[in-house]
């Protein structure tokens, strides 16, 4: 076995186990699909061992293969914890913590931006905008993305097991209306005048994964369609023609951005709560991390983001945790 492994080969194997698809991992990879299969299969021959299932239908790591993905992340952490000290000695600085935030209108952006005006000199961070922690996550575990904010229990059990978490929110739900729809006028909108309809939840969307879990089993039982798959949406002004065009009802949080012929409305009756978490790489050294903390913890005081209304709704396994 060789004593030197190129880290492009573990950022080829970490990315593939957390998509668990080829063709998606070496989208967010930048690199053409051979190409990284060919780095995976390289790793695989240097280690002497299989380190996936493939079929035609899916991507799944072989026993050796969980057994090695810890240490490759712990090696790709390692290596950039060693380039982030050497760019700091060099220039004088810490590197920027990387934090996905989602939107502008989002509970993440409140607490980066909190976090800002308390952190010290040297802490900097750099906001990035994509929607699900699904991607997120996989982001972290990569070594590409160090924060970002959303529903931990909807992760893949083997990406989550690999994650440091603080509960920072239990996030009211809405629903996004066109302003001609039957529910516009109502100030509120009970669950049950959903039953019916069909909303927009991301199906289809392997990046926000974890919120479309969340609809489905809030809309179980209660006559609530979800809309079928389209591609993936970029961008609020995307967003909002697709959705315009569409005409579809979207679940989405009381914290959500303005949308031009639409209107927001909370759901009562229960009220259905969706419970935001922070979430960085364990062994993180940044005093961003510290006031990120700080802000969350602060801000969930000051409004009460982690009480529960009486009656409130939570998907299955936090309801179950309590």
């Amino acid at each position: 076995m060789p004593q030197d492994i190129d880290p492009r080969l573990l950022r080829a194997f970490v990315m593939v186990a957390a998509e668990s698809n080829f063709t998606r991992a070496a989208a967010r990879l930048h690199t053409a699909q051979q190409a990284l299969s060919r780095d995976v299969r390289r790793l695989e021959t240097a280690l002497g061992t299989r380190l996936f299932d493939r079929t035609t239908r899916k991507v799944a790591l072989t026993a050796e293969g969980e057994r090695l993905l810890p240490y490759a992340e712990r090696v790709l952490a390692a290596q950039r914890e060693l380039v982030d000290a050497a760019s700091g000695t060099a220039e004088g600085l810490r590197r920027p913590l990387l934090v996905d935030v989602a939107a502008d209108a989002s509970t993440g952006n409140r607490v980066l931006s909190a976090a800002r005006r308390t952190a010290p000199a040297e802490a900097e961070f750099f906001a990035r905008y994509y929607s699900g922690l699904t991607r997120a996550a996989a982001d972290i575990a990569a070594g590409s993305l160090d924060v970002s904010f959303g529903r931990v229990a909807g992760l893949p059990a083997p990406i989550r097991a690999r994650l440091d978490h603080l509960p920072v929110r239990y996030e009211p739900l809405a629903v996004l209306l066109p302003e001609g729809h039957r529910l516009a006028d109502r100030e509120t909108v009970p669950l049950g005048e959903l039953a019916g309809e069909m909303l927009y939840a991301g199906a289809g969307n392997s990046e926000t994964g974890e919120w479309t879990d969340l609809a489905v089993q809030l809309f179980a039982d209660r006559g609530i369609r979800i809309a079928p798959p389209i591609p993936p949406i970029q961008g609020e002004a995307e967003f909002t023609r697709v959705m315009r065009k569409l005409g579809w009802p979207v679940l989405a949080s009381v914290q959500f951005m303005a949308v031009p012929g639409s209107v927001l409305r909370p759901i009562t009756d229960p009220v259905p709560l969706s419970p935001v978490s922070m979430v960085w790489r364990p062994g993180l050294d940044h005093p961003g991390l510290a006031a990120l903390r700080a802000a969350a913890g602060d801000l969930a005081a000051a409004h009460g983001w982690l009480e529960r209304p009486p009656g409130s709704w939570l998907p299955r396994e936090e309801a179950e945790r309590g």
